[in-house]
């Protein structure tokens, strides 16, 4: 049993295929999944997927590449739909220097705002952190953890980074990058992440895994990103799946951890 913490299985490369995809990745051992929603048309996918499937659950949030439209309405729509029967976390948030479709300090504001958001409803925040680690822990370290916790979502930064983040008290979660060939750096982190705090996902339709790479991604393919790490740590497939999937109940407060 596999849960791949983040997917956007509510993108629309996904629209002509979800049940196949579904069946897809129970064939490959992913019995759960969280669907990300990040703007109001993905945020009412994510929650329909949510109500339809009993293994889907949701993460809502508002991306930092949409920040720019981020406005009072929907922080109170979002506050909202943040107490569904469903709903996981407040995710993705963060900042993304790479796309930059709106200025730093206006990322960093829709940023601090959803932190205080999580604080108030009780829920874990998934962060996007792109180019911008620095100021990300920094935000981070400043407005402090919720006590729910959080994911650094697809980690990417290497073994010191890894040891900031997990300070603060957040979950590392990887994706298919640690399956690529270069990324030493964020296989090395892999290596150093506490089994209680480990999390795996694949960011799908993005960042397939190697041997899909360059390739849609698909939340089955979160077996080949616990294959990598099992291979890492030099356990068994079956041991990794099992703790991150226990982490991802408690984290998400599912099943025994309600």
């Amino acid at each position: 049993m596999i849960f791949d913490t983040h997917t956007h299985l509510n993108a629309e490369q996904f629209q002509a295929d979800i049940p196949e995809t579904i069946a897809r990745a129970t064939d490959l051992g992913v019995t759960e999944m969280a669907v990300v929603g990040f703007d109001t048309p993905t945020i009412a996918k994510s929650l329909a997927l949510s109500q339809q499937y009993d293994h889907i659950y949701s993460i809502i949030g508002w991306h930092p590449t949409e920040a720019g439209s981020y406005t009072n309405e929907i922080e109170q729509d979002l506050r909202e739909k943040l107490t569904g029967p469903k709903v996981v976390g407040l995710g993705e948030i963060g900042l993304d220097y790479y796309w930059m479709e709106d200025p730093k300090e206006v990322q960093e504001a829709v940023f601090r705002r959803q932190v205080a958001l999580a604080k108030e409803v009780n829920l874990p925040i998934s962060i996007h952190t792109r180019d911008a680690m620095e100021d990300t822990y920094r935000i981070l370290k400043e407005e402090g953890v919720p006590v729910r916790g959080g994911i650094m979502h697809s980690f990417s930064g290497d073994a010191t980074w890894a040891e900031r983040f997990l300070a603060l008290g957040m979950h590392l979660s990887f994706s298919g990058v640690v399956t690529f060939k270069k990324a030493t750096a964020v296989q090395a982190a892999a290596q150093i992440v506490p089994l209680d705090r480990l999390l795996v996902e694949t960011d799908a339709p993005y960042l397939a895994p190697v041997p899909y790479r360059g390739k849609r991604n698909e939340p089955g393919y979160t077996r080949y990103v616990v294959e990598k790490i099992a291979e890492l740590r030099e356990m068994t497939v079956e041991q990794v799946a099992a703790q991150t999937t226990e982490n991802a109940h408690r984290l998400f407060r599912i099943g025994a951890f309600a």
